[in-house]
């Protein structure tokens, strides 16, 4: 079965809001197996004004925590125990890896695989591309911990 989720449906699950909610709308989602999330990329996103004015380019950090929250998605999707009272952080990022830019006008679809889950801490296998290019991937590690 997979789910989609719009804007709405996303901030019932994640605690982030503009400017910093990296996930526009879930395309696919197997739970307990992968994700697959958008986040249309736009000139007037608050972060090209300093990165960098001349050649907007979208930082390196905010593509990784694109993934993470969509880690946190599929994450929610999965178990029940991620509902009331839990908030998800980010632990850990391993294997981080860069290929290209990601620039205004860019669709960033970002895919988070479920590797396992062990003490309330999650991982993941991570991929980000823009037109089926490679941009981004990393292994994302998350908890899930009592607000």
């Amino acid at each position: 079965m997979s789910v989609k989720l719009d804007i709405l449906q996303i901030q019932e699950f994640l605690p982030h809001r503009y400017p910093f909610l990296l996930v526009d709308k879930v395309i696919e989602c197997e739970p307990g197996v992968r994700i697959v999330g958008v986040k249309n990329v736009t000139y007037n996103e608050p972060f090209f004004q300093g990165h960098f004015p001349q050649k907007p380019i979208m930082p390196g950090v905010l593509i990784l925590e694109a993934l993470a929250q969509a880690t946190g998605l599929l994450a929610s999707e999965t178990s029940d125990e991620l509902g009331k009272g839990m908030i998800y952080y980010l632990v850990g990022i391993d294997k981080a890896k860069f290929k290209r830019p990601v620039v205004p006008g860019d669709q960033l679809m970002l895919e988070a695989k479920f590797i396992k889950s062990k003490r309330n801490i999650w991982a993941f296998d991570c991929c980000a591309e823009v037109d089926g290019e490679f941009v981004a991937s990393a292994e994302i590690r998350c908890a899930a911990v009592v607000e």
